[in-house]
C-alpha cells in the first residue's frame, strides 16, 4: 500500500467530519429524530443552487448561508406541515424532504448550465482530492486543506455550544415539558439543534458529500447508543466511532478493491459502509443490548423457569400422592412439562448443584430446601389465580394459563395475597400454602 500525505488529510478531514456531525447527531438519535439529519442532508441541495443563481458565484460564504437557511427551514417545514396537516413526524420528513431535493435537482439542472456542478459530487463529496496540495490554504499561520478548517471549524462550534448548553439540550432532549417548567425554552433548543445539523452538513457537503453526512449524523451515534445510557458517554463513543469508520474506511478503500479485481471505490462510501459494519458489531456484541447478550438473558430466564415449574409439579406429585418425598422419572417430567427432555436434563442438573432436588431410586425428588421454593411458587400460583377469578371474573378453566405466567413474580403475592384477604383455598378449592412453612 503506498501511502501518501494526502491520505492522511483525508483521514483528518474524514474524523473531523465524522465527530462534528456525531455531537448532533447523538441528540437528534435520543430525541428520535435521526432521519433530520437526512432530511437536512438533501434539503441543502436547493439552498446550494439558489445561492448560486442568486449571486452567480461559487463563494463559500454564499453557499453557506444559503444552504444553511434552506436546513433551517426544512425544520420549520417539517414541524408545519407535522402540526397542519396532522400526519406524524416520519411522513412529514418525507414530504418536505422530496420536495425540497426535487426542486433542488430542478434548480441544479438549471445552474449546471452556468457552472460545472457534477450531481456525483453531491452524493458522494471529494473527499479523496480535498487534502490535495492546490487544496491547502493558510489559516492563523497554519497550513492545511480548506476542508480542515471548514469542518474543524464546525466540530469546534458543535463542542462550544453542547459544552455551554449541555444541562439545557439534556433535559430538552429527555422531557421538553420539563424543560419549559424549569424556564428553559424547548423550542429555542429544539431550533438551535436544527441550526447545528443544518451548518454541520453545509460544511462537511463539500469535501465529503450527502452520503457520508447521513452516515455520521445516525450511525456513530446509534452505535454509541447500543452501549451506554449517559449522554456525555454517548457523544464520546459516538465521535470515536465516527473516527474509527473514517481511519478504517478510507484505509479499506485503499486494499479492498484489488482483492475483487476493482481499481478502486468512493472513499467516502466505504467510510459509511465501516461504519455500518461497526454498528453490526455493536449490535451482536453489546454487553446489555446486543442480541447475544438479550439471547443469553433470554435463556437464563427460560431457564429458571423451568428450573421453578419442576419443583412445583414435584410439589403437587407430592401433594397429589400425599407422599413425600414423591418421585417422578425423567420421561415423565417432560411430557408434564411439554418441554424437550435435553432442556428438561439441563434443569434437573442446575437444580441438582443447587441441592433443591436429589436423586432417588426411581427418579428425581425434593430436597428441604426444594421443597420450600417449590411451596411457594405454588402458594403465588394459587394466589394468581384467585386474583383472576376475584378481579377479573375469569372462568375456571381460564386461570392456569395465566397465572402459569404470573406465578414467578413472587415479589407481588404477598401485596396479593393482602389484596384477597388471605385466602385459605384457591377457585378450584386447593390449599393455598402459607408463606412461613406452617
Amino acid at each position: 500500500m503506498n501511502w501518501l500525505i494526502s491520505d492522511t488529510w483525508t483521514i483528518v478531514i474524514g474524523s473531523l467530519c465524522a465527530v462534528a456531525c456525531a455531537l448532533p447527531g447523538a441528540l437528534l438519535v435520543l430525541r428520535r429524530m435521526s432521519m433530520m439529519g437526512d432530511a437536512i442532508s438533501h434539503t441543502v441541495l436547493p439552498g446550494l443552487a439558489i445561492a448560486f443563481l442568486l449571486t452567480h458565484s461559487r463563494a463559500p460564504l454564499a453557499m453557506f448561508i444559503g444552504a444553511a437557511v434552506i436546513g433551517v427551514a426544512t425544520a420549520f417545514f417539517i414541524q408545519g406541515v407535522q402540526k397542519l396537516g396532522k400526519t406524524e413526524s416520519g411522513a412529514s420528513m418525507g414530504i418536505v424532504f422530496t420536495t425540497l431535493f426535487a426542486v433542488g435537482l430542478v434548480l441544479m439542472r438549471q445552474a449546471v448550465d452556468h457552472v460545472d456542478i457534477d450531481p456525483d459530487c453531491v452524493l458522494y463529496g471529494a473527499i479523496e482530492t480535498a487534502g490535495t496540495t492546490w487544496q491547502y490554504i493558510t489559516l492563523l499561520g497554519v497550513t492545511a486543506p480548506r476542508a480542515v478548517f471548514v469542518n474543524g471549524g464546525a466540530m469546534v462550534v458543535n463542542l462550544v455550544l453542547i459544552a455551554l448548553l449541555y444541562k439545557e439540550f439534556k433535559i430538552s432532549a429527555f422531557d421538553p415539558a420539563l424543560a419549559t417548567t424549569l424556564g428553559i425554552s424547548a423550542t429555542l433548543m429544539h431550533y438551535l439543534l436544527m441550526t447545528m445539523t443544518a451548518a454541520t452538513a453545509v460544511a462537511a457537503f463539500e469535501s465529503v458529500g450527502s452520503i457520508l453526512v447521513i452516515a455520521m449524523f445516525i450511525v456513530p451515534p446509534a452505535t454509541a447508543y447500543l452501549l451506554t445510557d449517559r449522554l456525555a458517554v454517548m457523544m464520546v463513543l459516538s465521535a470515536v466511532f465516527g473516527v474509527l469508520a473514517a481511519v478504517f474506511g478510507h484505509v479499506a478503500a485503499i486494499i479492498v478493491p484489488p482483492w475483487f479485481g476493482f481499481e478502486g471505490t468512493s472513499t467516502a462510501g466505504m467510510m459509511a459502509v465501516v461504519a455500518g459494519l461497526l454498528f453490526a458489531l455493536v449490535w451482536l456484541a453489546s454487553p446489555r443490548y446486543g442480541v447475544l447478550a438479550r439471547m443469553y438473558h433470554r435463556l437464563v430466564m427460560s431457564m429458571h423457569v423451568l428450573c421453578e415449574d419442576v419443583m412445583g409439579l414435584l410439589y403437587r406429585l407430592e401433594e397429589l400422592t400425599d407422599t413425600q418425598p414423591a418421585t417422578m422419572p425423567v420421561a415423565d417430567m417432560t411430557q408434564a412439562l411439554v418441554a424437550r427432555a435435553w432442556l428438561v436434563r439441563r434443569a434437573l442438573g442446575s437444580l441438582g448443584r443447587q441441592r433443591m432436588i436429589r436423586r432417588g431410586d426411581l427418579g428425581y425428588v425434593l430436597t428441604d430446601a426444594g421443597r420450600d421454593q417449590a411451596r411457594q411458587l405454588v402458594r403465588s400460583h394459587r394466589l394468581w389465580e384467585s386474583y383472576l377469578a376475584h378481579y377479573l371474573r375469569l372462568p375456571a378453566d381460564h386461570l392456569h394459563d395465566p397465572a402459569n405466567r404470573l406465578e414467578h413474580a413472587h415479589e407481588l403475592a404477598d401485596k396479593v395475597d393482602v389484596a384477597l384477604g388471605r385466602p385459605e383455598t384457591d377457585p378450584q378449592g386447593k390449599t393455598i400454602p402459607s408463606r412461613d412453612n406452617q
